[in-house]
Protein backbone atom coordinates (compact mmCIF):
# COMPACT_ATOMS: atom_id res chain seq x y z
CA UNK A 1 0.00 0.00 0.00
CA UNK A 2 2.92 2.34 0.68
CA UNK A 3 4.17 1.95 -2.90
CA UNK A 4 0.84 3.31 -4.19
CA UNK A 5 1.07 6.55 -2.22
CA UNK A 6 1.96 9.60 -4.33
CA UNK A 7 5.13 11.55 -3.48
CA UNK A 8 3.99 15.03 -2.56
CA UNK A 9 7.44 16.56 -2.69
CA UNK A 10 10.36 16.07 -5.06
CA UNK A 11 12.74 16.43 -2.07
CA UNK A 12 11.97 12.87 -0.95
CA UNK A 13 12.31 9.63 -2.84
CA UNK A 14 11.16 7.06 -0.22
CA UNK A 15 8.31 6.63 2.23
CA UNK A 16 8.86 4.47 5.31
CA UNK A 17 6.08 2.88 7.34
CA UNK A 18 6.64 1.07 10.64
CA UNK A 19 4.45 -0.85 13.06
CA UNK A 20 6.63 -0.14 16.07
CA UNK A 21 6.36 -0.86 19.75
CA UNK A 22 6.03 2.11 22.06
CA UNK A 23 9.76 2.41 22.78
CA UNK A 24 10.81 2.07 19.14
CA UNK A 25 8.23 4.61 18.03
CA UNK A 26 9.30 7.01 20.78
CA UNK A 27 13.02 6.91 19.98
CA UNK A 28 12.82 6.66 16.18
CA UNK A 29 14.48 9.73 14.72
CA UNK A 30 13.24 9.39 11.15
CA UNK A 31 16.71 8.76 9.84
CA UNK A 32 16.70 5.07 8.88
CA UNK A 33 20.49 4.79 8.71
CA UNK A 34 21.14 6.30 12.15
CA UNK A 35 18.17 5.56 14.36
CA UNK A 36 17.77 6.35 18.04
CA UNK A 37 16.55 2.81 18.68
CA UNK A 38 20.07 1.43 18.85
CA UNK A 39 21.17 4.07 21.35
CA UNK A 40 18.09 3.54 23.51
CA UNK A 41 18.52 -0.23 23.56
CA UNK A 42 22.24 0.10 24.40
CA UNK A 43 21.42 2.50 27.25
CA UNK A 44 18.71 0.20 28.63
CA UNK A 45 21.03 -2.82 28.37
CA UNK A 46 23.85 -1.04 30.22
CA UNK A 47 21.43 0.08 32.92
CA UNK A 48 20.05 -3.44 33.38
CA UNK A 49 23.54 -4.94 33.54
CA UNK A 50 24.62 -2.39 36.15
CA UNK A 51 21.52 -3.08 38.21
CA UNK A 52 22.17 -6.84 37.98
CA UNK A 53 25.85 -6.37 38.84
CA UNK A 54 25.10 -5.15 42.38
CA UNK A 55 23.25 -8.29 43.53
CA UNK A 56 25.87 -10.41 41.81
CA UNK A 57 28.67 -8.75 43.78
CA UNK A 58 26.61 -9.21 46.93
CA UNK A 59 26.22 -12.92 46.11
CA UNK A 60 29.97 -13.21 45.54
CA UNK A 61 30.65 -11.75 49.00
CA UNK A 62 28.07 -14.03 50.61
CA UNK A 63 29.50 -17.08 48.83
CA UNK A 64 33.08 -16.26 49.82
CA UNK A 65 31.96 -15.96 53.43
CA UNK A 66 29.93 -19.18 53.21
CA UNK A 67 32.83 -21.09 51.71
CA UNK A 68 35.39 -19.76 54.20
CA UNK A 69 33.10 -20.80 57.06
CA UNK A 70 33.24 -24.32 55.63
CA UNK A 71 37.04 -24.33 55.37
CA UNK A 72 37.43 -27.22 57.81
CA UNK A 73 35.06 -29.34 55.70
CA UNK A 74 37.08 -28.42 52.61
CA UNK A 75 40.32 -29.32 54.39
CA UNK A 76 38.98 -32.72 55.47
CA UNK A 77 37.66 -33.50 51.99
CA UNK A 78 41.00 -32.50 50.44
CA UNK A 79 42.87 -34.59 53.03
CA UNK A 80 40.76 -37.61 52.03
CA UNK A 81 41.65 -37.09 48.38
CA UNK A 82 38.95 -34.89 46.88
CA UNK A 83 40.35 -32.94 43.94
CA UNK A 84 40.01 -29.19 43.64
CA UNK A 85 38.01 -29.71 40.45
CA UNK A 86 35.42 -31.83 42.31
CA UNK A 87 35.11 -29.24 45.07
CA UNK A 88 34.76 -26.40 42.58
CA UNK A 89 31.98 -28.23 40.75
CA UNK A 90 30.24 -28.96 44.04
CA UNK A 91 30.22 -25.33 45.14
CA UNK A 92 29.15 -24.05 41.72
CA UNK A 93 26.26 -26.54 41.62
CA UNK A 94 25.27 -25.57 45.18
CA UNK A 95 25.27 -21.91 44.16
CA UNK A 96 23.22 -22.60 41.02
CA UNK A 97 20.65 -24.54 43.04
CA UNK A 98 20.35 -21.72 45.57
CA UNK A 99 20.07 -19.12 42.81
CA UNK A 100 17.41 -21.05 40.89
CA UNK A 101 15.54 -21.66 44.12
CA UNK A 102 15.55 -17.89 44.70
CA UNK A 103 14.32 -17.33 41.13
CA UNK A 104 11.49 -19.84 41.64
CA UNK A 105 10.48 -18.13 44.88
CA UNK A 106 10.41 -14.84 42.96
CA UNK A 107 8.18 -16.38 40.28
CA UNK A 108 5.79 -17.79 42.88
CA UNK A 109 5.59 -14.43 44.68
CA UNK A 110 5.03 -12.66 41.35
CA UNK A 111 2.18 -15.04 40.52
CA UNK A 112 0.59 -14.47 43.95
CA UNK A 113 0.89 -10.68 43.65
CA UNK A 114 -0.55 -10.75 40.11
CA UNK A 115 -3.54 -12.75 41.38
CA UNK A 116 -4.06 -10.30 44.25
CA UNK A 117 -3.97 -7.33 41.87
CA UNK A 118 -6.31 -9.06 39.39
CA UNK A 119 -8.83 -9.94 42.13
CA UNK A 120 -8.74 -6.44 43.65
CA UNK A 121 -10.13 -4.84 40.43
CA UNK A 122 -8.11 -1.68 41.05
CA UNK A 123 -8.03 -0.84 37.35
CA UNK A 124 -11.09 -1.73 35.26
CA UNK A 125 -10.53 -4.32 32.53
CA UNK A 126 -6.95 -4.98 33.70
CA UNK A 127 -5.93 -8.63 33.58
CA UNK A 128 -2.29 -9.32 34.37
CA UNK A 129 -0.60 -12.61 33.46
CA UNK A 130 2.87 -14.07 33.57
CA UNK A 131 4.58 -13.79 30.18
CA UNK A 132 6.41 -17.06 29.46
CA UNK A 133 9.09 -15.33 27.38
CA UNK A 134 9.89 -12.87 30.16
CA UNK A 135 9.70 -15.72 32.66
CA UNK A 136 12.20 -17.87 30.75
CA UNK A 137 14.56 -14.93 30.16
CA UNK A 138 14.36 -14.11 33.86
CA UNK A 139 15.21 -17.68 34.86
CA UNK A 140 18.05 -17.80 32.33
CA UNK A 141 19.42 -14.50 33.66
CA UNK A 142 19.11 -15.87 37.18
CA UNK A 143 21.06 -18.95 36.14
CA UNK A 144 23.82 -16.93 34.41
CA UNK A 145 24.30 -14.55 37.32
CA UNK A 146 24.19 -17.47 39.75
CA UNK A 147 26.97 -19.11 37.77
CA UNK A 148 28.99 -15.88 37.65
CA UNK A 149 28.60 -15.27 41.37
CA UNK A 150 29.74 -18.81 42.20
CA UNK A 151 32.84 -19.11 40.02
CA UNK A 152 35.17 -16.77 41.93
CA UNK A 153 34.37 -18.10 45.42
CA UNK A 154 34.72 -21.68 44.19
CA UNK A 155 38.06 -20.88 42.52
CA UNK A 156 39.26 -19.16 45.69
CA UNK A 157 38.19 -22.17 47.74
CA UNK A 158 40.05 -24.54 45.42
CA UNK A 159 43.32 -22.71 46.14
CA UNK A 160 42.91 -23.24 49.88
CA UNK A 161 45.69 -25.42 51.29
CA UNK A 162 44.74 -28.44 53.40
CA UNK A 163 46.76 -27.37 56.47
CA UNK A 164 45.40 -23.81 56.37
CA UNK A 165 41.85 -25.08 56.00
CA UNK A 166 42.18 -27.47 58.93
CA UNK A 167 43.83 -24.82 61.15
CA UNK A 168 40.93 -22.42 60.58
CA UNK A 169 38.68 -24.46 62.85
Amino acid sequence: MISRLPMESKDYNKIYSHADSFIRGYVRTGNEEKSGVTYALIAITIFVLLVMLLPTLNLVNINVTRIMERSSEIGIRKAFGASSKTLVYQFIVENLILTILGGCIGIILSFIIIQIINNAYLIPNLVLTLNLTVLSIGLLTCLVFGLLSGVYPAWRMSRLHVVTALKAQ
